[in-house]
């Protein structure tokens, strides 16, 4: 447990934050500015005693306030039961509260207000300027992840590639046997020459089973799509970490920000968003970030990785946002054509513009998920049978 006093390793000091060094989380707060890390090249990802695991920050201010960047790429809780107890993770609570990205809490008072929000800036009006711009972001992200003790989280999209190739770091594919993502894999590191590097995690019933109550239990979360998206990602970890590597770099965010869902590409004819733009309702698909990465994040940790999303970068982060909605979807519904463009500086063609199942259905996770709850007694006329399944295994 991490209270004001003391740090994760029980060392008294005055400030706790991961992510940027505490002096620049510090001013980023005092200056409202959201992407602190985008004019300083201190941001890396190194271990988290020595600097982030995962791009954004959090922690406790040199004031004293809790704090989390505008994005939520790095959750942090603070104990509803105890005034001034607080953690980078839940399970060190008794009652664990989830700090909202961009604010900050009085941890005696436990009153938090917003501090931080992502800007909205004007789209950029040259097309190549702004997929140069996210070229560039890219790669200075990519430059600055260390390799040590690292592997890659591999499903052969567009998002794993990218991260693949800039790092000398081995590939970890997680599927059931003639499962897409496995397939893909296989043909995206033949591609990029590093069919040597690439490790099959293959499934198996009982792999889905056992991962059911540890996701669920580290995310909080017994909801049936939150667990089927972090099963395969904890499994990934989960090996690597057996394997020897503590830190596993993902694609994580590259969907939301660049605009790569469907009901995106249909806006606004697709009633699972509000906005009328494509551009609007790739904003709003940003907006679900903190949650999910809070999801994520902690399924990784559980599983003995300490995530690194390159991708989620604040420059990565700040060049995305600044993106017309027609380098979002093209005039012919492709999704992500910025960042398809942007990627044929790291990777081939086919497989920058490949595209690619979510996780859930590429690895056949989710199919197994619902053959597992049914076996259960859990059957599908029943409300969210899977839902009820996964809750069942935490009783």
């Amino acid at each position: 447990m991490t209270d004001p006093e003391r740090s994760d390793d029980g060392a008294t000091e005055c400030a706790t934050i991961r992510g940027v060094p505490a002096d620049l989380a510090a001013r980023a707060v005092a200056d409202a500015d959201p992407f602190p890390g985008a004019e300083t090249d201190d941001v890396s990802d190194a271990r988290p005693d020595d600097a982030p695991a995962v791009r954004g920050f959090a922690g406790r201010l040199p004031d004293g306030r809790l704090v989390r960047d505008p994005l939520g790429r790095q959750p942090v809780f603070a104990d509803a039961a105890r005034p001034g107890a607080w953690s980078f993770s839940p399970g060190d609570l008794d009652e664990p509260e989830s700090l909202a990205a961009g604010h900050v809490r009085d941890l005696d008072e436990g009153a938090s207000e917003r501090a931080v929000s992502l800007p909205d800036p004007e789209p950029t009006g040259d097309d190549r300027a702004a997929v140069r711009a996210v070229r560039d972001a890219v790669g200075a992200s990519l430059d600055s992840v260390a390799d040590d003790g690292l592997a890659v989280a591999f499903s052969g999209g567009v998002d794993s590639a990218l991260v693949a190739s800039a790092l000398d770091a081995p590939l970890y594919v997680v599927g059931f046997p003639g499962s897409h993502d496995v397939e893909a894999a296989r043909t995206a590191a033949r591609l990029l020459d590093r069919e040597a590097d690439l490790r099959v995690v293959e499934l198996d019933p009982a792999d889905v089973e056992r991962a059911v109550p540890a996701v669920a239990g580290a995310t909080g979360r017994t909801n049936a799509m939150d667990v089927q998206i972090a099963i395969p990602l904890f499994l990934a970890a989960e090996r690597a970490a057996e394997d020897g590597y503590d830190r596993l770099a993902v694609g994580q965010g590259a969907d939301e920000l660049f605009g790569g869902y469907a009901k995106v590409a249909r806006a606004p004819d697709d009633p699972r968003v509000e906005a009328d733009t494509v551009r609007g309702a790739a904003r709003e698909l940003v907006r679900t970030l903190p949650d999910q990465l809070e999801r994520d994040v902690l399924a990784l940790r559980e599983a003995g990785g300490e995530p690194v999303a390159p991708l989620l970068d604040d420059r990565v982060v700040d060049a995305a946002l600044r993106l017309p909605g027609e380098l979002l979807v093209d005039a012919r519904g492709e999704r992500k054509k910025a960042l398809r463009l942007a990627a044929r500086e790291f990777v081939p063609d086919a497989v920058a513009f490949r595209e690619k199942k979510a996780v859930q259905y590429g690895s056949l996770v989710a199919r197994e998920l619902d053959r597992l709850a049914r076996q259960a007694g859990f059957k599908r006329r029943m409300d969210d049978h899977v839902s009820q399944y996964v809750g069942s295994r935490l009783a």
